[in-house]
């Protein structure tokens, strides 16, 4: 994990979430190295979010294992941003919390 310093990071806590598109996500974890704020964590999806898919991005999901990342302290992202550079399936975007 590359060390970061507080002058790195954009935001404060709880104004920028990362989101994970559930279609693209193929749980290698990059995410999860790069993350200072401990934000991701990699599992199984969830039975809801999975039938929620197309039947091929649940074909997908089957050849990569049923894992995804979730965001379950997304309320920690201060926006440094590293999480979107290191997805290579390219599943995380940074988004305002309303």
């Amino acid at each position: 994990m590359r060390e970061k310093s507080m002058a790195d990071c954009k935001q404060k806590p709880g104004v920028i979430a990362p989101i994970v598109d559930l279609k693209r996500c193929e749980g290698k974890g990059d995410c999860l190295d790069v993350c200072p704020e401990n934000v991701f964590e990699i599992r199984r999806i969830d039975e809801a979010d999975y039938l929620a898919l197309g039947l091929m991005h649940r074909v997908k999901l089957r050849v990569h294992g049923m894992k995804v990342a979730y965001t379950p302290n997304a309320d920690a992202c201060r926006s440094c941003g590293l999480c979107v550079t290191a997805c290579p399936e390219r599943a995380i975007k940074l988004a305002r919390i309303a």
